[in-house]
């Protein structure tokens, strides 16, 4: 009698973003007859601050060691996984056992979940990108998170048909809800109580830190203003910059800091602006501007997160090369042109439909098929154990 299929997801630490799709992504395979697990060890002192960590009854723990002050991490997982006949590890160099699990202790099935690269780098060819331009093609199957990491893995010379392209997504289900729910008499109350005048508005909704050019952005509202008499700045979010950004509002009654905000809060804040201001790295915030009909604008930095393949010139979001004018008279013409932004939003609401947690589910599902029917790179295929 031939046994289920077991696959495991070894993941350094579980956040608690990801957990829905972990429980959509079991219920999927579950119905096809393949067992998910889930190994995830604990996160860095520093992580564990964010308080963002998250919990499955069904996970399992896998001890975890940081090295090196937390550049390094030890999580020897080929005891737990003996039984799997896939596993699915990130690719990160951190993680030291990912070169045991590619060499001397492989599993039947390996793959890759990943960006494909460091797209924060410096220095696309420094030892760190190269070493992992080297594990790219030592797996049996990526699970890219988008198109361009799709595109970067290709690039090493793997093949395509083993690359899934999973369109890596969060639940903005809830928040499209809350923001859909806000009537014009609630913006009304909204713009009251954070001292709003102006009817252009711009928000920045993400961490301040140096990769988001908190800088940039400042200096890109002064001169907005100048151009719009009546704009006025929503800066959302926390992080190591939360004083230049204070410090810039308390000089500037048209610019607001409301820290960090979630759920419903998040949702009244996207609810009163008219452009998503992001001169600097863009990541799975995108999902929210769609979400809530917000017109993504941003600049070709050279620093976003594979998530920036969902933006669509002129469709859904506005990118304009990385300097200042540029991206200052692309906010002027959305803040301004009300037939530019309305268009603009209707496609933000088709992307919505498309980057769900529900189709990145299906589509690793998909792709776990695909890989458990195919044979290991280069080796001919495992029959079941029985």
């Amino acid at each position: 009698m031939t046994r289920e299929p077991e696959v495991t997801i070894v993941q350094r630490r579980l956040t608690g973003y990801r957990v829905q799709f972990f429980e959509r992504l079991r219920a999927l395979l579950a119905a096809e007859g393949v067992r998910l697990r889930l190994l995830h060890g604990a996160p860095t002192p520093l992580e564990a601050t964010k308080r963002d960590g998250g919990h499955l009854p069904w996970a399992e723990h896998v001890r975890t060691r940081y090295l090196a002050g937390d550049r390094l991490c030890w999580q020897s997982f080929g005891a737990q996984t003996r039984s799997s006949d896939l596993v699915v590890v990130t690719q990160e160099n951190k993680l030291l056992y990912n070169f045991v699990a590619m060499t001397v202790a492989r599993p039947p099935r390996l793959a890759f979940w990943g960006h494909g690269a460091n797209l924060q780098a410096a220095d696309r060819d420094n030892w760190k990108e190269r070493v992992k331009r080297w594990t790219t093609c030592k797996v049996d199957w990526w699970f890219a998170y988008t198109e361009l990491s799709a595109g970067l893995v290709q690039q090493q010379g793997f093949p395509p048909e083993r690359i899934t392209v999973l369109d890596n997504a969060i639940d903005t289900n809830q928040l499209a809800r809350w923001c859909a729910s806000i009537d014009e008499q609630r913006r009304v109350q909204l713009r009251a109580q954070w001292g709003l005048r102006g009817r252009h508005v711009g928000i920045f909704l993400g961490s301040l830190y140096a990769d988001k050019r908190i800088d940039f952005l400042l200096d890109a509202a002064e001169e907005i203003r100048r151009r719009v008499p009546d704009f006025e700045l929503l800066v959302v979010g926390a992080g190591p910059l939360r004083a230049m950004v204070e410090a810039f509002c308390a000089r500037h009654p048209w610019a607001h800091y409301l820290g960090p905000r979630t759920g419903l809060e998040k949702a009244e804040a996207l609810a009163v602006a008219h452009v998503m201001l992001n001169p600097g790295l863009v990541g799975l915030g995108i999902l929210d501007a769609f979400a809530c009909r917000v017109p993504m604008l941003t600049t070709d930095c050279g620093r976003h997160s594979p998530e920036i393949a969902y933006l669509e010139q002129g469709r859904n979001g506005w990118m304009v090369p990385d300097s200042m004018m540029p991206f200052v008279e692309a906010a002027t013409m959305l803040l301004t042109q009300e037939d530019l932004r309305a268009q603009l939003q209707v496609g933000c609401g088709i992307s919505a439909g498309r980057y769900t947690i529900e189709g990145m589910a299906r589509r690793f599902a998909d792709g776990v098929g695909q890989c458990l029917g195919a044979p290991p790179l280069g080796q001919k295929a495992l029959a079941w154990k029985t």
